[in-house]
């Protein structure tokens, strides 16, 4: 196994990669695919996500990006990238929320030349089974999300609070930022190299939950196009879930104030 620095991208440079090579992985119809993979006191859940989504897909790739769990969660992905080349591990000093993570994970499968870099959550939600959807849809897309709230979609184990609080959420984005996606703030998604080289991530501020919201947002802005999917997201059944009335009060903030200074500049260009 041969160890990467974590580039010279400034949303990795606190970072160590380890990889091996993964010259015996069978090549996929898109070219080089990799799901990263964030990671914070997943122990219960790594190594039993990470061997479902390699059998379901074993063209895949994953990287997993672990902000210095205490509870052993990088030393299980290490163990796990020994035992297969198609595993890597990103290791961070600290932790500094989602949005943080998929950056750094985003700059590391860049400068490694892959051609598909997508998202997944470490507890099970996302169902690596589906991820074929995707990765079919990516074929006419530039961004493919696997989605919650389209016909076909649903959700496992969800009480209605929650799901209403999702599905609203939701529909203040689509207000507010005028898109049309039902499921922006989902977080299993697929974009092509050429997506993530197009949006500016150096621009990106978000560092929670609302970095997937932002991204959606950026693809769109930037001309291209994004499909949803539908998916089932199951709750998860071990560990406890990073959401939290903080960072849904962040995400509506942040939300807010894009969708304002959206209408003031549509105000100014009117004008």
């Amino acid at each position: 196994m041969s160890d990467h620095p974590a580039a010279d991208h400034p949303a990795a440079d606190d970072a160590l990669a380890q990889s091996a090579p993964a010259e015996h992985s069978t090549p996929h119809p898109l070219g080089r695919v990799v799901m990263v993979m964030p990671t914070f006191n997943e122990a219960d859940n790594l190594t039993w996500i990470v061997e479902r989504l390699l059998h379901a897909q074993p063209a895949v790739e994953v990287l997993v990006v672990d902000d210095s769990s205490p509870d052993g969660t990088g030393r299980i992905a290490d163990d796990l990238a020994e035992r297969d080349p198609r595993v890597h591990v990103l290791h961070r000093t600290a932790k500094g929320g989602l949005g943080a993570a998929y950056l750094a994970g985003f700059a590391w499968a860049l400068e490694e030349g892959f051609d598909v870099i997508g998202e997944m959550d470490a507890d099970g939600s996302h169902q690596p089974e589906q991820l074929h959807r995707l990765l079919a849809a990516l074929g006419e897309a530039d961004l493919v999300i696997g989605s919650r709230w389209i016909p076909g979609g649903s959700v496992v184990n969800w009480p209605l609070q929650r799901e209403l609080l999702s599905r609203g959420g939701n529909l203040y984005v689509r207000l507010l930022l005028g898109i049309d996606v039902k499921d922006a703030t989902a977080g299993f998604r697929v974009y092509r190299r050429t997506t993530l080289e197009k949006i500016g991530l150096e621009e990106v501020r978000s560092t929670g939950y609302v970095f997937q919201t932002d991204l959606v947002s950026r693809t769109l802005h930037a001309g291209l196009t994004v499909r949803e999917v539908p998916i089932e997201f199951v709750e998860r059944v071990r560990g406890a879930s990073k959401m939290s009335g903080q960072v849904a009060v962040e995400s509506l903030q942040r939300i807010t104030a894009w969708g304002l200074r959206d209408r003031w500049q549509q105000l100014r260009r009117r004008r």
